[in-house]
């Protein structure tokens, strides 16, 4: 029987293969009453397994030298978090309070974590409950006297680029069995794109589909599948006529990407001639050949909280610097973008401190990014003296997230101006006339464009949370992600102002959210003014195909008109006739 599963595509292009199911652990443990004379017995084999999984993920990480490079951070954080006490002690307490046996302490308090990390804002943050949860299953295995990676089952008469994944979850630790595989694409019941599984899939370069919810239940070993990773859907058993037009479908896309790759060298510039810059975004070093590979002339944005993130903890200045110089030294002289921490309220920065005290009503509204460095000044200057060291190595632009009040420049640039000073103390080179950007992601800041261009450098529109507050959705709430449209009329209009008041004022303006990478809004941003684009680096030759056959003088009148609609169905009527 022929049936489809929707889920979240996290990585771009068409796989159609065979299913391989994952076996997984189940956490569902019996509940012990033990005697009191075996309680420090259950404590010590609890300590015991807990060992064996840190020894197991130290041996993976020794050998993930030819796998992604992000899977090794994803690694550590899942050795963090059996170091954390809230997994390494309270379980023991547990056990002691309760005469329980250590698998049922241990999946309590998992529950207690879990419900913690889905208070958090920060959709990376959110998503590490996934991670509490395989490190805990890895813990279980080894108490249950079943220790290692998941295992997979497929047809040994089946090649490995006809498999697909199919999985409840794929952990760090499964992942790194495929570094020497070729599999043809990744679906699991659970993630979103910002998890490992997504990352690996992007590195890659194979398409996936996440969060499924019971997909895993619904498939069976060897039934056929097709993977949509660009509309997020995956057809179990697809029927003659269905299979027939996604095999058309998959080989346009081979076709299409081995054109779009002899683009890589070519200038961006329109038939009329105007040059179009495009840049790539970025979120760890290890993403600057991806940048490269992408034919993208520089780093539009560097999203360093990553850095932080996929750590655990607060990289110290000298970490902090190496990062920023492996990213300007990688692009050999091409500009680069740096952005300061992009951090929610969620996530405390002071041990000391009662983290869920710091978890408002509503944190995306709260002491974040630029709001929340100010009130770190010591975390803030640890970050600039930092960036400022590395901007010796190549040319760097610091870009200030989340703006909405001229006094918030006035503090950074003051906070800038502070840490040249204890550099030039310290008799430390960098860049005196470094050029200082600001995000345009909050109505306020798009409306009252003005009180920005005449303290700023450049301005960067990041359209993901400009859309977002502009409509009062988050995208990530799959209730309401339907409503997630960049098409609406007021987000065009606060583009377009921007834009425009940039162009005015003689400043440097990008957009380096996701309508940026969208091919079909290219011409309409054209149309607007923009001249710099910044996007997911698999995106470049895409965006950069549609400039090469783009006319500006034609387009500029069309979207003029095209503004002046507030109707849904005649602005993507309009879209249409500018893309035809």
């Amino acid at each position: 029987m022929s049936f489809t599963l929707h889920g979240l595509g996290v990585s771009a292009g068409i796989a159609i293969g065979r299913a391989m199911l994952m076996s997984h652990a189940t956490l569902e443990v019996s509940h012990l009453t033990l005697a009191p004379r075996l309680v420090d017995k259950e404590i010590a084999r609890f300590d015991a397994a807990i060992l064996a999984v840190k020894s197991e993920l130290l041996t993976m990480k020794e050998n993930t030298e030819h796998a992604p490079a992000e899977l090794a951070a994803f690694i550590d954080i899942h050795t963090m978090f059996l170091e954390d006490p809230e997994l390494a002690e309270k379980p023991r307490e547990i056990i002691r309070e309760r005469r329980c046996n250590a698998e049922w302490a241990l999946v309590q308090q998992m529950e207690h974590l879990v419900h913690q990390f889905e208070q958090f804002d920060d959709p990376y943050l959110r998503e590490r409950k996934y991670d509490v949860v395989q490190v805990v299953e890895r813990v279980i295995k080894e108490l249950l006297g079943h220790p290692g990676r998941a295992s997979l089952k497929a047809g040994k008469q089946t090649k490995e680029e006809a498999l697909i994944v199919v999985a409840h979850d794929l952990s760090p630790a499964d992942t790194i069995a495929f570094k020497d595989h070729r599999f043809a694409s990744f679906i699991t019941d659970v993630g979103g794109a910002t998890s490992h599984t997504a990352i690996l899939a992007r590195s890659m370069a194979i398409p996936a589909v996440l969060g499924l919810e019971n997909g895993r239940a619904l498939i069976r070993d060897g039934e056929q599948l097709i993977v949509d990773g660009m509309r997020g859907v995956v057809i179990v058993n697809p029927d003659a006529r269905v299979l027939e037009e996604y095999r058309l479908r998959k080989e346009q896309i081979e076709l299409e990407k081995t054109k779009l790759r002899q683009l890589k060298n070519s200038p961006a510039v329109t038939l009329d001639g105007i040059d179009v810059a495009l840049y790539a975004n970025i979120e760890l070093p290890g993403d600057v050949r991806d940048a490269l590979d992408g034919g993208a002339e520089g780093i539009g944005l560097f999203r360093t909280e990553f850095l932080f993130l996929d750590r655990g903890d607060m990289p110290d200045e000298q970490e902090q610097y190496e990062a920023y110089k492996k990213v300007v030294k990688g692009m050999g002289g091409r500009p680069v973008t740096i952005r300061t921490f992009d951090l929610g309220n969620d996530k405390d920065l002071r041990p000391d401190n009662n983290a869920n005290d710091r978890v408002k009503t509503n944190p995306a509204l709260g002491r974040r990014a630029i709001r929340l460095s100010l009130s770190e000044p010591k975390m803030f200057q640890t970050q600039l003296r930092a960036i400022l060291r590395a901007s010796k190595h190549g040319p760097i632009k610091l870009l200030i997230p989340m703006l909405a009040h001229a006094h918030e420049i006035d503090q950074t640039l003051a906070a800038l101006e502070q840490a040249k000073s204890s550099l030039r103390g310290e008799k430390v080179a960098f860049d005196e006339n470094i050029q200082v950007g600001g995000m345009i992601e909050i109505p306020a800041a798009a409306l009252a464009v003005g009180i920005f261009l005449r303290r700023l450098n450049f301005l960067s529109i990041g359209t993901n949370d400009l859309i977002q507050y502009t409509l009062a959705i988050d995208r990530s709430d799959e209730q309401v992600a339907n409503l997630y449209d960049p098409l609406h009329p007021a987000v065009l209009m606060l583009l377009a102002h921007t834009i425009s008041s940039a162009e005015k004022a003689g400043i440097p303006v990008s957009v380096c959210g996701e309508t940026a990478g969208d091919p079909k809004l290219t011409r309409l941003l054209l149309g607007m003014g923009l001249r710099t684009f910044s996007m997911h680096p698999s995106q470049v030759l895409k965006v950069k195909s549609r400039i090469l056959k783009s006319d500006v003088s034609e387009l500029a009148p069309n979207v003029r008109k095209m503004l002046r609609l507030d109707e849904p169905a005649k602005l993507r009527e309009a879209l249409e006739k500018l893309n035809g």
